[in-house]
């Protein structure tokens, strides 16, 4: 029994080494598991960062979007009228279609940085603005003839309202962009370093500033007059006939009668439709100018009342026809030539020519 001692103890020997080696490469994997995991999960906050500060710019939430900034400065909004109250409703409507997806996470444990890039599907409301520009200009100019005068609130709210009310009839157009977002480890947390121009250019819908919109389509319109300064071309058998949403006009007839001081001038009648659906005028929708020799003549006053120049400052119902009349201080007995086209649009919009026998 005693020489069997020592041969049971040399069998248990070689055990107790695997189990040894099975605990150290357990703690081994644990080790390294725990640091995997450790890092997954920092790697996973500075996108969590991202992920609420896109979040809170979906609801328009500034405090919830300047909590996630280093800066926690927001200051660039107000430069796009992003947190004007007049504008709210429709920056909100704009937000809330949104969208955005984290591709790439570039993480630095060391460094305590991280650029998290968002490929973001936004409204590009270039078409709104337009719209609602072209809609203010006419409106206003409409209630200046009127003799109506309004303060600076009521013009902000009238643009606004038009503003809205475009965002609902104007198709949506999306546009996406990628936006790669720099962010540094702090005390309170990952933070994005500051608030980028792109995404006040994504908020704003592509929109720069109210009143810079409206002050460039004003610079536009008057590059625009300068252009028309221009004669253009015309078929000899043209006739203006133009149509678009707002308006439908249709030459009818031209008279040369004197003017108040003597002189001879050109009486231009056309049928004017208005298509939209609120009362408007063809002094508001209508740009009609005429030539001779290439020089563009001034407006007239004819020595007789003529009820088709009342008619032509007058509002007309929506779906109504009205017979209008413009008149033009002649320079000599050559041909006119004519040219209609919108008061107020971007880019020029659509026109048309023709030339009228003065003799």
């Amino acid at each position: 029994m005693e020489t069997q001692a020592p041969q049971q103890q040399e069998a248990k020997t070689p055990k107790k080494r695997k189990t040894a080696l099975v605990l150290f490469f357990l703690l081994v994997i644990l080790a390294v598991a725990g640091t995997a995991v450790y890092y997954f999960m920092a790697r996973q906050k500075p996108q969590k960062a991202v992920e609420t500060f896109l979040s809170n710019m979906q609801k328009m939430d500034f405090e919830g979007m300047s909590a996630q900034l280093q800066s926690s400065d927001l200051s660039a909004l107000d430069d796009a009228d992003i947190r004007d109250d007049s504008y709210k409703d429709f920056f909100q409507g704009i937000n809330q279609k949104m969208t955005y997806k984290i591709s790439k996470n570039n993480f630095n444990i060391q460094n305590g940085t991280a650029n998290i890039t968002v490929h973001i599907k936004y409204i590009d409301g270039s078409d709104i603005y337009k719209e609602t520009i072209t809609e203010f200009l006419r409106q206003i100019v409409s209630t200046a003839f009127s003799g109506e005068e309004l303060s600076e609130e009521e013009t902000q709210q009238k643009l606004a309202d038009i503003l809205k009310e475009k965002a609902k009839t104007v198709e949506d157009k999306f546009t996406e962009t990628d936006i790669t977002y720099p962010l540094v480890k702090t005390n309170d947390g990952w933070k994005i370093m500051s608030l980028d121009d792109e995404t006040v250019k994504i908020m704003s819908a592509n929109f720069k500033n109210v009143q810079d919109e409206i002050n460039n389509e004003l610079v536009g319109m008057e590059e625009r007059t300068e252009q028309n300064a221009v004669q253009p071309d015309a078929a000899e058998n043209s006739t203006i006939d133009l149509s678009n949403d707002k308006f439908t006009i249709h030459y009818i007839k031209h008279t040369i009668v004197n003017d108040f001081g003597g002189k001879p001038c050109l009486l231009v009648y056309y049928d004017y439709t208005n298509n939209s659906d609120a009362p408007s005028s063809a002094m508001v929708d209508v740009n009609l100018l005429a030539y001779q020799n290439g020089v563009s003549l001034s407006a007239a006053i004819p020595e007789n009342t003529e009820d088709a120049i009342d008619k032509f400052m007058s509002e007309i119902q929506p779906g109504q026809t009205a017979t209008v009349c413009q008149a033009f201080s002649l320079n000599d007995e050559t041909d006119v030539t004519l040219q209609a086209g919108e008061a107020f649009s971007f880019g020029g919009g659509t026109s048309a020519s023709q030339i009228l026998k003065v003799k």
